[in-house]
C-alpha cells in the first residue's frame, strides 16, 4: 500500500516536462505545448508505476540511456495520439474517385499500370484500407492494375492493430451496407463485436514503422500522399520541411492530402492549391 501511494505521488515538474518535450520534438517533431503537461503525466504514468521509477527525471534518463531504443519507442507510442475511422473526411475519397483516379488512369495507360499511394500517419489502419476500397470500387477493372498502398506510423502499437485488420464493429459505422458485405467479415461467437477486413483489401497494403523526421529512402515516387491530422502536432518549420520532402516523393501531377483542420497557408511551398486540404505537384 505504501509503495502504491508513493508511485501515485510522482509529480512531473516543469523542468522534467521541458526535457521530455525537447526529446519528443527532436525525435519525431511533435511540439508539446505547456498545455500538454497533464497529458504527458497521464500517458507516462503507467510506465512510471510499472518500472517503479522514483521520478520523471529517473525515467527520462532511463529512456536516453536505453541502448536498444525500445524505451524511446514506448515513450513516443504513449505520447502520439491515434484516432481515426473508415472514410474519415469523405470529400477526399470523393475527390480521388471523381477527379484524381480518372486523371491517373488516363496518364498511366500508356506507360505502366501501377498505382502507388502513401498513408503517412496511418494510425490503426482505417485510412489505408479506405483508400484500397475506394480504388477497387472506382476502377473499372481493378485486377488489371497493380495497386500498392504504403501505410506508415510512428507507433508500433497501432501498427499491430492495423496489420491485423481486426476492429470493433463500431469502427465501420461509416461504411455503407453493400461495401460492408463486399469487403468486411463479421465475427461470431466471442468475436461477435469484431469485424475483419478481407484479404482482398489487406493484400494491397504494406505496413511499416516510420518516423517522419527521418530521411525517406523510397525507390519509387507516389501518385498520392495522405498526411492528415498529423502536422497539427508540428511547429511551422517542421511542417514546411516535411511538406518539401513530400513534394520530392510525388510524381509530377501527384497529390498531397492534409487534414481539413490543417493548411499550408503561411508557409513557403512549391505545391499548387487545388481546394481546401488538397494540393498538387
Amino acid at each position: 500500500m505504501l509503495q502504491t501511494s508513493l508511485l501515485q505521488s510522482v509529480e512531473l515538474t516543469d523542468i522534467e516536462f521541458e526535457k521530455i518535450s525537447r526529446l519528443v520534438y527532436e525525435q519525431c517533431g511533435i511540439n508539446l505545448s505547456d498545455g500538454k503537461k497533464e497529458l504527458v503525466k497521464a500517458r507516462l504514468g503507467k510506465r512510471i508505476r510499472a518500472g517503479q521509477f522514483k521520478s520523471f527525471h529517473d525515467y527520462y534518463h532511463h529512456v536516453v540511456n536505453n541502448e536498444t531504443g525500445e524505451e524511446l519507442v514506448y515513450l513516443l507510442d504513449s505520447i502520439s495520439t491515434n484516432f481515426t475511422f473508415f472514410f474519415r473526411e469523405p470529400k477526399h475519397f470523393d475527390y480521388i474517385r471523381s477527379e484524381l483516379l480518372p486523371e491517373l488512369i488516363k496518364r498511366k495507360r500508356s506507360h505502366g499500370n501501377r498505382l502507388r499511394f502513401w498513408s503517412a500517419g496511418c494510425s490503426s489502419g482505417e485510412e489505408p484500407y479506405s483508400i484500397v476500397i475506394t480504388l477497387l470500387e472506382a476502377i473499372e477493372n481493378p485486377l488489371a492494375w497493380d495497386i500498392s498502398i504504403l501505410a506508415t506510423d510512428l507507433s508500433t502499437k497501432v501498427l499491430k492493430t492495423a496489420e491485423s485488420g481486426v476492429f470493433h464493429k463500431e469502427r465501420v459505422h461509416s461504411i455503407s451496407s453493400p461495401l460492408l458485405k463486399k469487403y468486411i467479415l463479421r465475427g461470431d461467437g466471442k468475436w461477435q463485436d469484431s469485424v475483419r477486413v478481407k484479404d482482398a483489401v489487406r493484400k494491397h497494403v504494406q505496413f511499416m514503422r516510420l518516423n517522419l523526421m527521418e530521411p525517406f529512402s523510397f525507390k519509387e515516387p507516389f501518385d498520392c500522399i495522405f498526411c492528415r491530422n498529423v502536422m497539427i502536432y508540428f511547429d511551422k518549420k517542421t511542417q514546411a520541411d516535411l511538406v518539401a520532402r513530400f513534394y520530392e516523393c510525388l510524381v509530377e501531377g501527384g497529390v498531397l492530402l492534409i487534414g481539413h483542420s490543417e493548411s499550408l497557408t503561411g508557409m513557403s511551398h512549391p505545391f499548387k492549391y487545388v481546394r481546401p486540404a488538397i494540393y498538387k505537384k
